[in-house]
């Protein structure tokens, strides 16, 4: 290959390698956002789930080895060093198998990651309590997600009969979150009072909330965003081949313009 295509594909990878500092830094700041989200759905699966933590800690040591190897990989290429970018390749090999192991896994398992889902929701509901200090930031994020959805519960209404706090006030009360009227999201979070309730008792049919079930919600919302999400995963994927392709390539050239610049006998 001439020096010119050798030039060409030195200076495509230094840009690819940019793209990997900036998408490094996406993933390292998305890490960080989970375990500092306070006020969103990611914070009840934060607080409720361990898992979702050691999933955050590793986005930010996956973005911080993408940012690594970003900066190994301009290096590599501009100042043509062959052992960093056949670091380089080795590297984003690994992370690309990783990726397709994770999303197969995440496949697989998500009747089970759908079902661990509805029970720390539904447990969060029964003990939910507006006067306990200590789960105020969890409970807020639930009624911010129920605001946000338009949603009430996790399947429906009903889930929240299961509620202590409901159950004591014969069923008189109802999340303030979950309502469909402008004067209870006002308040925004706790009970609100059903204004008549017939013989002084009620069920969730009688409560002026949303009909819609939080896991309806989610699920549409998904199914809204797979396309984003999808688009986002194969975009990833297709900047990792190609920077791949064009690593091992500069590699073998170098290798190659070496040895055109041995002095013949």
């Amino acid at each position: 290959m001439g020096s010119g295509c050798l030039k060409v594909t030195k200076y495509f990878l230094f840009l690819f390698n940019l793209l990997f500092l900036i998408l490094g830094a996406v993933i390292l700041g998305f890490g960080i956002w989970i375990l500092a989200d306070k006020t969103s759905f990611i914070a009840v699966l934060q607080m409720s789930s361990p898992s979702l933590k050691t999933g955050a800690y590793i986005l930010i040591g996956v973005g911080a080895l993408t940012m690594l190897m970003g900066f190994l990989g301009c290096l590599g290429a501009v100042n043509e060093i062959r052992c960093l970018l056949g670091l380089y390749f080795t590297c984003l090999m690994i992370i690309l198998i990783t990726q397709v192991a994770a999303g197969l896994v995440i496949y697989f398992q998500k009747e089970m990651l759908k079902e661990e889902l509805s029970h720390i929701v539904k447990n969060l509901i029964e003990t939910y309590n507006p006067l306990n200090e200590d789960e105020r930031n969890l409970q807020d994020a639930w009624d911010y997600v129920q605001i946000q959805i338009t949603c009430c519960g996790w399947t429906g209404a009903k889930d929240w009969e299961d509620n202590k706090i409901i159950i004591n006030q014969s069923m008189t009360q109802y999340p303030c979150s979950c309502s469909n009227r402008s004067e209870d999201l006002e308040e925004g979070r706790g009970f609100c009072r059903l204004d008549d309730p017939v013989n002084g008792t009620s069920t969730s049919n009688d409560w002026p909330v949303h009909g819609q079930g939080c896991m309806d919600g989610v699920e549409q919302w998904l199914k809204d965003n797979l396309g984003v999400i999808l688009g986002v995963c194969t975009g990833v994927a297709v900047i990792e081949l190609l920077g791949m392709i064009l690593s091992i390539s500069l590699c073998k050239n170098i290798h190659s313009e070496d040895y055109t610049k041995v002095p013949k006998s």
